[in-house]
């Protein structure tokens, strides 16, 4: 686990969990668990914008052992230059370590840092993402996190056998 981890050992529990940064030393690692989670090819311009976004970007370890990752992008709002929205591109832990609370650290912690923008930086006025429309164990995920469907999206995954997807979205209030 990197030295600039954040660590938590929860009380009569035989396991660590942690959140590290993501680093050139790591990146390897985060490659590999999106071949794993998920279904598209992420180009090598998505693992240099990773290694840039700081606080929202990370890989979480469960015994010292990576077992998912989030990344985010941030975005102009309505043509905004004062406020952005934070676009969750990837959150996910593989399968052996799901209902853990693993993926509700990681969402936590970047909504957290959202909230807690400073305030040389532009805003952040809603968190988004897109859910494959069948996924519904992502979207009660999410849900259970505060977000709402904001649209359907149809044929936004149109090499997909289930093309469609829920945009989802929470609005923040900070």
């Amino acid at each position: 686990m990197s030295s600039n981890a954040i660590e938590d050992k929860p009380k009569n529990a035989a396991f660590r969990v942690g959140l590290g940064d993501i680093t050139p030393n790591n990146l390897g690692q985060l490659k590999r668990l999106n071949t794993v989670l998920f279904p598209v090819v992420y180009a090598p311009s998505f693992y240099k914008e990773v290694l840039e976004i700081g606080e929202f970007a990370k890989i979480i370890y469960f015994n010292d052992v990576c077992v998912g990752a989030v990344c985010c992008r941030k975005e102009d709002a309505d043509g905004s230059t004062s406020l952005q929205n934070l676009y969750i591109a990837t959150l996910g832990v593989l399968a052996p370590y799901r209902r853990l609370g693993l993926g509700s650290k990681m969402l936590m912690h970047i909504l957290e840092n959202a909230e807690q923008t400073s305030s040389n930086e532009s805003k952040i006025a809603k968190v988004y993402l897109h859910v494959q429309s069948n996924n519904e164990e992502a979207l009660e995920f999410y849900k259970k996190h505060g977000f709402e469907v904001a649209e359907k999206c149809e044929n936004y995954y149109p090499n997909f056998e289930v093309s469609d997807a829920f945009k989802l979205e929470k609005v923040l209030t900070a």
